[in-house]
């Protein structure tokens, strides 16, 4: 049994850097400002786009990830654009970019999600040092998977009206659309940090640059033409839940530039299951509420605030009087903050919350990239010992000391075994992974 979905196009390109990321944030707003209701997706694991894709549509933006999803999931959460007139997702990477081996649905390529939903590919390619080249690079990939269709192309940082017509000439040549093309502009970018973009709340002219972003796309491209392409495949009806179960009733979430590194669609799920999500900010040195049944620190940038939180008197004695009776989970940066210490990039230590014993240093960066699939020794709040979790990790910290126990067993996208096994010292938790989806319930 199916139905119908809304029509959607998915907004990819061949590499990272092309700025894609700016034609799809100008292309949301520029749709909402003509009143059409666009709901956006990033595909893969990224936590910081989505929040850029909020500011410029109005409406959360949901990760949609085929090595860690389901396809119940994966229609689940495709699902949050029933009630949109249209439905645009960023892609990650190249548009057929993924790890060597499949996951839950495939290998966590964008193209995976395009060929699920039946979303038509716009490719954003950057025309810079060549002209019909590139449309070698656009056939290429329009006859790469006949189960993902390239409805056309944008080009991008073209450098005259000269080149505009050799590129498009070559596109022609091989009957690829060309949707607009966009002119060379070095005012429009934003900045960026080692994880990626600087969060959009770090941002302090966020809306009129997004603002910008949609004049350039309208001067440039066929918004009309882009919507008329946009379309989607029936998707199965979805058959019971697809939200997994709560770590807690309660959960005391931070939230502040130090911790905000969350899924959507986790959240999402957790208040679908009748969680009371309690906010709070470590960096005011605020306590997570008495109440509450779990304390969830999120990833983030603790390195960048580590003097801020090394003084959070308040918050450091609340978070240990919590962990005497109740659990207490932190992820990535979260992880690091429940630690001993944390050194910074100058090489200056700073006192964390002193729950688990983990130090780490940001002295000697290095980086850890990847999908990580874990089995829990011990529980996560509500989530029981045994379950296994699919999660990414992205950080460029160091372990220095790491002397509890291992929380899980943890393995890579290629079933290897990774050393950042999370720890765990009673009721206190930590990983390095974010986790994205659930792949299993306990061992009987």
């Amino acid at each position: 049994m199916t139905r119908d979905a809304t029509p959607g196009l998915l907004v990819a390109a061949p590499a990272s850097g092309t700025g894609k990321t700016t034609v799809m944030l100008g292309l949301l707003r520029a749709l909402r400002d003509d009143g059409i209701a666009v709901q956006p997706f990033k595909c893969g694991p990224d936590y910081i786009d989505p929040a850029f894709h909020r500011a410029a549509s109005g409406r959360a933006s949901f990760n949609l990830d085929s090595w860690a999803m389901t396809g119940p999931r994966l229609d689940g959460i495709a699902a949050r654009g029933d009630d949109a007139d249209m439905t645009l997702a960023e892609g990650s990477m190249g548009l057929f970019d993924g790890v060597a081996h499949a996951g839950a649905t495939g290998n966590g390529a964008s193209a995976d999600v395009a060929r699920r939903m039946g979303w038509p590919v716009v490719l954003v390619i950057d025309v810079s040092g060549q002209a019909q080249s590139a449309a070698a690079t656009a056939l290429g990939f329009a006859r790469y998977d006949p189960g993902v269709r390239v409805a056309g192309v944008i080009l991008n940082r073209v450098a005259s009206e000269r080149h505009e017509r050799l590129a498009r000439s070559g596109m022609e040549a091989v009957g690829i659309r060309v949707f607009g093309a966009l002119p060379r502009r070095g005012d429009l970018t934003l900045p960026e940090r080692h994880l990626g973009l600087v969060q959009a709340i770090e941002h302090p002219a966020l809306d009129a640059q997004i603002a910008a972003y949609a004049t350039f796309l309208r001067a440039h491209v066929d918004i009309a033409a882009l919507r008329d392409a946009a379309a989607a495949t029936p998707r199965p009806v979805a058959q019971g839940t697809v939200v997994p179960t709560p770590p807690a009733q309660r959960i005391a979430l931070a939230q502040d530039a130090a911790f905000s590194f969350t899924y959507a669609h986790v959240l999402d799920g957790w208040r679908s299951a009748g969680v009371e999500i309690l906010p709070f900010s470590p960096l005011a040195d605020e306590a997570p509420a008495k109440d509450a049944d779990l304390v969830w620190l999120p990833g983030g940038y603790p390195e960048l605030h580590a003097g801020a939180l090394a003084a959070a008197d308040r918050f450091r004695a609340a978070l240990a009087l919590h962990a005497e009776t109740r659990p207490v989970h932190g992820e990535c940066g979260g992880y690091m903050a429940l630690g001993e210490g944390l050194i910074d990039a100058d090489g200056t230590r700073h006192r964390m919350a002193g729950l688990l014993g983990l130090v780490t240093s940001y002295e000697k960066r290095r980086m850890h990239l990847g999908y990580r699939r874990a089995t829990l020794h011990a529980p996560i709040g509500g989530i029981a010992a045994g379950a296994m979790l699919a999660g990414h990790e992205f950080h460029y910290s160091t372990i220095l000391d790491q002397p509890d126990a291992p929380l899980a067993k943890v393995v890579d996208a290629n079933a290897q075994a990774v050393p950042e096994t999370g720890s765990h010292r009673g009721g206190v938790t930590g990983s390095f992974f974010h986790m994205i989806a659930p792949l299993g319930p306990p061992a009987a």
